[in-house]
């Protein structure tokens, strides 16, 4: 009987439960796919450190190698790790990790040469078909020559490009926290912070993909409460947070608040606005502050505003031919990452920004960092389209509003927005909204929740 992989197969990538959903012979079958699909002569696959992760990985390799495709296994990595592989190595790649989700899942994260994304629309559906054949049918007849499988450290490297891409040399001495949650953060950050002028003080620095302090999501309050605690106990500068796979950075200032991603964002791309005299292309999704595109103008550059999801950005990237793009979601893509998200070059981008003046980061985000917003609120319900099309109802016609339908129903007016969407994998609506004063935005937030839920 074929495999029903309707489960597991995402929009942008392969998750679920080892080994109730799928398994080491389900993995061999998409590594055969994987390159029959890419067409590639040679391939690069990394992992992360939980406990299915090294059968899985080495299970889609032998699947790739039987097709005649030659494996450069880079082992433990974060998922930018094995995107700068791709990338420098001109390689079709795959990432074995489930980010932040619990021990017992597992995933594949699948790009092209050059870190290109692989989804839905681009090669996924068609390895997702092949795999349900050849799960009834058996799997297809090797080639006549199998592939090498060989092993390559590209952890130095990794390292070496992205402080290439950011100048650290200057900046002032700094005491910063990571926690990497047990996450690969506790495998990348030592490395790429060697030799800086930085005091680390690290948390949860031990793989282990079982999570036994943490969640490792920063995007939930409640797993950077040990960060906030430690950055005030120790004085630091800041803290830093990634999550599991180590592909997101989250940041709290020296107070332990947190630092919205969209103060990162519109940071990192006066940054990068900066390194490129003065002009490009910035793409923000459009549940980004209005201080995003504020500032990206303000120094030079255009904004370009998408749906949510790293797919489009990407998209927009490539079309566009911007320098930088970043999500509320605390992901930062870079046209020097081959457009690929990093959460670990965001975070020099930070420690640069931070140590080349002397104020604290509180003062420097404060600037970028210009409304009072909901951050996103989820709210169960039975009927997304129904929901959806009251509150379009409730709002349509209202002077001084205007609505949009880009990703969900964007409301918005002068002195406030909102942005509903529906989450794709749950009865969900998710809400973002932003005003410019905490009493208006509570006020609009409360409102559309009161629909939402109605």
């Amino acid at each position: 009987m074929a495999a029903d992989l309707s489960t597991i197969v995402k929009a942008y990538d392969v998750r679920g439960v080892v080994p109730d959903q799928w398994d080491e012979p389900l993995a061999e079958l998409f590594g055969a796919a994987f390159a029959q699909v890419t067409g590639a002569d040679a391939i690069v696959i990394g992992h992360d450190m939980r406990p299915s992760s090294p059968g899985l990985s080495r299970a889609f390799a032998r699947g790739a190698a039987a097709r005649g495709v030659d494996v450069t296994e880079i082992g433990l990595c974060s998922t930018d790790q094995l995107y700068y592989a791709s990338g420098a190595l001109n390689l079709p790649g795959a990432m074995f990790t489930a980010s932040h989700n619990p021990a017992r899942y597992n995933g594949i994260k699948m790009c092209r040469a050059g870190a290109a994304p692989v989804g839905q629309d681009t090669g996924l559906a068609e390895i997702r078909e092949l795999v349900e054949q050849w799960s009834e049918s058996g799997a297809p007849a090797p080639a006549a020559t199998p592939g090498t499988i060989t092993q390559r450290d590209t952890l130095e490297d990794y390292a070496a490009h992205l402080r290439s891409l950011v100048d650290l040399t200057a900046i002032r001495p700094l005491k910063v926290v990571v926690d990497a949650g047990n996450g690969m953060g506790g495998h990348t950050v030592p490395t790429v912070f060697a030799g800086l002028a930085l005091d680390l003080v690290p948390m949860y620095f031990e793989l282990d993909g079982t999570f036994p302090n943490h969640e490792a999501n920063p995007l939930d309050p409640a797993n950077i409460v040990d960060l906030q605690k430690r950055v005030r106990e120790e004085g630091a500068d800041l803290g830093i947070a990634f999550d599991g796979d180590a592909d997101r950075c989250f940041v709290v200032d020296e107070h332990g608040d947190p630092v919205s991603p969209s103060a990162v964002t519109a940071l990192v791309a006066s940054r990068e606005l900066a390194k490129h005299g003065g002009k490009g292309t910035i793409i923000h999704n459009l549940i980004t502050s209005w201080s995003v595109p504020e500032v990206v103008k303000e120094n030079g550059g255009t904004p370009v505003r998408t749906r949510v999801g790293h797919s489009f950005i990407k998209a927009e990237m490539a079309r566009t031919g911007a320098i930088f793009g970043g999500e509320h979601s605390a992901h930062y893509y870079f046209a020097d990452f081959w457009n690929a998200d990093t959460g670990m070059l965001a975070a020099l981008h930070v420690l640069a920004a931070l140590g080349g003046q002397d104020g604290p980061l509180s003062a420097l985000v404060a600037q970028y960092d210009r409304y009072a917003g909901s951050g996103e609120i989820n709210s169960t319900v039975d009927d997304q389209a129904g929901r959806l099309a009251a509150l379009k109802t409730a709002y349509e016609g209202r002077e001084g509003v205007e609505l949009d339908e880009l990703d969900g129903l964007t409301v918005s007016t002068t002195d406030w927005w909102f942005n509903v969407r529906p989450s794709n994998t749950e009865p969900l609506l998710r809400l973002n909204a932003e005003a410019r004063d905490e009493t208006t935005m509570a006020k609009i937030r409360d409102e559309a929740l009161a629909i939402i839920r109605g």
